[in-house]
């Protein structure tokens, strides 16, 4: 099986995308990076659930260091843009550059997203700014449009299942609105 850096924003969202992977011959390295992600106990609970369920997976989980700083001092100027505009593709392009930089320390070839599970995420958007990554680092990002097939659905129901945390809002304060 072939590695590949999952960037994952939380448990439900990783839950459908991880099954798929390992379906197409992957073995998931789940990275969680997530500066944007407020209050710091949304953050905590996020990263524990999502640590519970790569652990009952057998699935590597790692965690880069929380610095909501990195996020605000990227989308300074962005913070009245509306959900799917300037203000998400630069948080997109953080946490994706992040997340190749990771693949690299970890001499992985390739990596992707759950961000594109979401119904509320655009994910040529996100395919975008994987593809800006891709070319500034040499990391394979593999285009996975998770929401395709019902895997919104899916991850909801394995959410269900395994009594899942799941949250209200993407993630960061503005989303909260």
């Amino acid at each position: 099986m072939k590695e590949i850096v999952l960037h994952a924003c939380c448990a439900p969202c990783a839950s459908y995308p991880i099954q798929l992977l390992i379906k197409d011959n992957f073995r998931p390295v789940v990275f969680f990076y997530n500066p944007n992600i407020y209050p710091f106990e949304e953050y905590k609970i996020r990263r524990d659930e999502l640590k519970r369920y790569c652990e009952k997976k057998s699935v590597d989980f790692f965690e880069d260091e929380y610095c909501p700083d990195d996020y605000y001092n990227v989308i300074k100027g962005y913070e009245s843009e509306p959900e799917k505009g300037q203000r998400c593709s630069l948080c997109f392009n953080l946490r994706l550059h992040k997340t190749a930089l990771f693949a690299i320390k970890k001499d992985i070839k390739y990596f992707t997203t759950t961000l594109s599970v979401s119904p509320h995420k655009n994910s040529k958007q996100i395919f975008e700014q994987g593809k800006i990554i891709e070319a500034k680092t040499g990391v394979e990002f593999l285009e996975y449009d998770f929401k395709k097939h019902d895997g919104f659905k899916i991850s909801r129901m394995i959410a269900k299942e395994n009594n899942m945390y799941a949250q209200k809002y993407c993630g960061c304060r503005f989303s909260i609105r």
